[in-house]
Formats: C-alpha cells, structure tokens, sequence
C-alpha cells in the first residue's frame, strides 16, 4: 500500500487541532513543509510533462473545468455550471445588476483588478456585493480583487450553478459576507504557471513557494481556515477539488448574513 501523502498526513494533523490561537500556530508550522510538498511537486511536472495541459483559460484550449480528484481518480464537477465555456473563457467583464451587485463574469486575465478597480471607483457607493463566476486566472490580479473587495466592505456570493474555481475562491474570500447558494460550484487545486514559456526547475520551486505563502497568509487575513488551501495543495493543477457546502461552512469561506469582517 502506497503511504500516505505529505499534504494528506499534513490535514490529519490539522483536523485534529483545536480552534484559537493553537490553530493558526499550528498551520503556519506546517504552511514550511507544505511548501517544500508544492514545490517537489511543480519541480516534477516542470520536468517529467513539459506538456502538462493547463487549466488557465486565458493561456490554454483545454476545458475550462478540469475533473475532481476523489479518492485519486478522476470524477465529473458535482454541477455543470450554466454559463457555456466560451463565456466563461472570455476576459472578465463587469456589469452592475439591481441591488447593488456588481457581477464579475469570466477569467481572471491580466489586468482584470486594474478593470475591477475602476468599476468599484465609477460606481461610488452604490455596489454592495460582487456576484462571480469565473473559471480562475491570475493570482495577481485575483489578490487585489480581494482585497479592494474587503477595503470597501463588499460581500460576495456564488449563484446557484454560477462557478468560481482556481484562483476565484480568493476573491470570494475578500467579502464580508460570503454565500455560495446550492449547486454553486466552488473549486481550488495547486498554483501554476499556465503560460507558454515554462520556467526551470528551480524558478518553478521558488515561485510555488513563494506564490502559497502569499495566498495562504491571505486567507488568514480574510478570516479562512486553514483547510481550505491544504485541500489545494493536495489536488495536482489539472483537476479541481470541488468544495462541499459543508466544507465551505467549516472552513468560514461562507459566512451567515450578518458576517464581521476580520480585522
């Protein structure tokens, strides 16, 4: 029997954590050896499969949702989203809906916080919440969504078979108060380069790196538990692993209503 893996005992030793302080001490003792687990991985798929298809829709043909890792064998989203592929596919675009909410729809391309930013500037007070439904992109640019989104006191929300996979789930993360309506589809795997120039062995393990310890330290920031990056770590950058509404609810990535931010 093959023994268990880095990530998988890495979760095991945090479920069995108590919540508080210990916790967050914990999980930052650990984020070191998950790094290393991350970049042992991306340092293996830099060279064993120069080819390896990425998930990226704004670099890439491939399907903008990949399969679920369960149980190590590939399985089908739990929903198919309703938005076709070449919709979601295309650069991210905004358009204000009734209420205040601002929807966000399609990848998260270079340049799309800059469009975000001057959206949220143009439109004052009047957005409340932001609506995504994404396939994921940029880590850059979903970071300072996210950010912007909890500076100016935003909620977020995922519709009822609206998607927000790969890096999405960080902007979601930056509401105040964060719902995923049933049947919303909700995905995270590992950080990658989906761009034609692929980087040495060596860059790829300091960028891997360097790139979760930005994201994992943000989701602390935001009110996240832990869980929900190590369930990315442990899933390879051409599968998803989909999010349960109970495993959205543990690890605070939905809140109730009358959510506080964290400050």
């Amino acid at each position: 029997m093959r023994p268990p893996s880095l990530a998988l005992r890495l979760k095991e030793t945090f479920l069995r954590t108590d919540d508080g302080a210990l916790m967050r001490y914990a999980f930052f003792s650990l984020l070191a050896a998950a790094g290393i687990f991350v970049a042992i991985d991306v340092r293996e798929l830099s060279l064993a499969n120069a080819n390896l298809p990425g998930h990226d829709p704004m670099h890439t043909d491939a399907p903008v949702l990949p399969p679920a890792l369960t149980d190590g064998v590939p399985q089908a989203p739990p929903v198919q989203p309703e938005s076709p592929p070449e919709v979601l596919r295309q650069p991210m675009r905004f358009e204000l809906l009734s209420g205040g909410t601002l929807r966000a729809e399609g990848s998260i391309d270079l340049g799309a916080a800059v469009r975000f930013a001057e959206e949220i500037e143009a439109r004052g007070e009047y957005v409340k919440s932001v609506a995504l439904n994404s396939p994921g992109g940029s880590v850059d640019d979903a970071l300072a969504m996210s950010m912007l989104i909890r500076e100016k006191g935003l909620n977020t929300r995922v519709a009822s078979k609206a998607l927000c996979a790969s890096s999405c789930p960080i902007v979601f993360a930056g509401g105040v108060s964060r719902e995923a309506d049933k049947d919303a589809v909700v995905g995270v795997h590992q950080v990658f380069n989906a761009g034609q120039a692929r980087p040495s062995p060596e860059q790829a393990m300091s960028g891997a790196q360097s790139t979760t310890a930005r994201i994992a330290r943000h989701l602390d920031e935001m009110g996240i538990g832990a869980g929900l990056w190590i369930n990315a770590l442990e899933t390879p950058p051409d599968r998803l692993y989909y999010l349960t509404v109970n495993e959205m609810t543990e690890f605070k990535l939905t809140t109730d209503a009358v959510a506080t931010a964290k400050q």
